[in-house]
């Protein structure tokens, strides 16, 4: 399974995890978050930078997560209300928090916030199967202007 990364262009030679909080993991817990699609990950990222620094240059990572590695899944059904919320981070946190204790699998399935029908993954820095998943390639990528904040 292919999965994509957006980031700056300085951060593109590996897979680094910044152990900031997010919204399936506690700070100090070491995950990289990822989209199914490229689509989804410029998604994300205009939405997580609300506009700023998206002049800057970026690169799409391609992650192959090897078919037989174990993805547990977050299903949407098991969401309480209103979770995709910036503000309900708590609501989603020890879910996500669960599954990086158990270390039971280096990849967790959690549907975007933003389009709860696609999906992210996150990916357990510290799971021994983390060693497994390797960048395949890194792809230049430039934000749309009409998606920019204060342009035309």
């Amino acid at each position: 399974m292919l999965v994509y990364r957006i980031c700056l262009a300085k951060y593109a030679d590996d897979l680094f995890a910044s152990g900031y909080r997010a919204r399936w993991n506690f700070k100090d817990q070491f995950v990289i978050y990822t989209a199914a699609s490229r689509a989804l990950a410029c998604l994300e990222n205009v939405v997580h930078r609300s506009g700023e620094g998206l002049n800057d240059q970026f690169r799409v990572l391609v992650i192959d997560v090897p078919d037989e590695l174990l993805v547990e899944e977050i299903p949407l059904v098991e969401l309480p209300p209103e979770w995709e919320r910036a503000s309900r981070y708590a609501l989603c946190q020890p879910l996500g928090d669960a599954w990086y204790r158990r270390r039971s699998s280096a990849v967790l399935r959690v549907p975007s916030s933003i389009v709860p029908q696609e999906f992210n993954y996150v990916l357990h820095s510290r799971h021994p199967d983390f060693k497994r998943i390797q960048i395949v390639a890194r792809e230049e990528f430039r934000f749309d202007s009409r998606i920019k904040a204060g342009e035309v």
